[in-house]
């Protein structure tokens, strides 16, 4: 069992890493280089990783990976309810559209996007990380976490990605009363710069966010005359999303 914990732990190292070298999966397990190698190779034959094509001494994430993920999101109620009015979403807006969950506090993870066919539109990869306090999708989520949850994400600190992002308690806990007020989020560069979104969560039955629906678009785009509009059609796919995954 414990080399079955030590090949997931490598393989969640190669995969926040990579491309990654034998040595620097050494230093940061502490393991002989020996084990390192053996377990790599192991994972490799299996098809969960393979060598960088333009540097074999570099490992990274491989094919099965990446078949398990959609396969997985696709066999699930949040991924099958999500979808449809997702893709209206887009129809209406025609920005992109992404869908995230939270990784407990440590951040938000895109699952599914619906891109728009405008010439210059944001983009995201499936796997995406970003901070929940930076970014409206990841907000729309913290709203609905316990109090207990939001004080533990401060006392951590709230790190600086632009001059607008929330980083001191007082005003990222303002902002969270607006999002609970209005239902929605936004994020106007406060994360990357030239990148706004307006998000909302998905509840489950008990008020638990699963995860956050949200328009993302080019901030040469975003018309603050139009905010109402874009936060009650969000608002309104993520409710939609709720009651179709609870059969509604």
């Amino acid at each position: 069992m414990k080399s079955v914990t030590r090949s997931l732990r490598v393989l969640e190292a190669v995969a926040q890493h990579q491309p990654v070298t034998v040595g620097e999966l050494t230093k940061i397990f502490g393991l002989p280089k020996s084990t390192v190698q053996r377990t790599l190779v192991t994972l490799a034959e299996a098809g969960w990783l393979r060598a960088n094509r333009k540097d074999t001494t570099r490992w990274e994430i491989g094919a099965r990976v990446l078949a398990v993920r959609p396969a997985a999101l696709q066999g699930s109620s949040l991924f099958a309810a999500a979808r449809e009015p997702m893709l209206r979403l887009r129809d209406a807006v025609n920005e992109t559209i992404h869908l995230s969950v939270p990784d407990a506090l440590q951040c938000v993870v895109v699952v599914d996007r619906v891109d728009s066919d405008q010439a210059v539109r944001t983009f995201h990869n499936i796997g995406d990380t970003s901070p929940l306090h930076a970014t409206a999708t990841g907000r729309a989520i913290l709203a609905h976490l316990p109090k207990a949850d939001v004080d533990e994400l401060v006392e951590r600190g709230l790190e600086r990605f632009s001059d607008s992002t929330p980083t001191e308690p007082a005003e990222l806990r303002a902002e969270l009363d607006r999002v609970r007020a209005d239902g929605y989020s936004v994020n106007i560069n406060q994360y990357r710069s030239g990148v706004c979104a307006v998000a909302a969560a998905i509840l489950d039955e008990d008020g638990t966010p699963l995860a956050s629906v949200a328009v993302s678009m080019p901030d040469s785009r975003y018309d603050p005359d139009r905010l109402p509009e874009w936060g009650r059609i969000v608002a309104d796919t993520a409710a939609e999303i709720s009651a179709r995954r609870l059969g509604g």
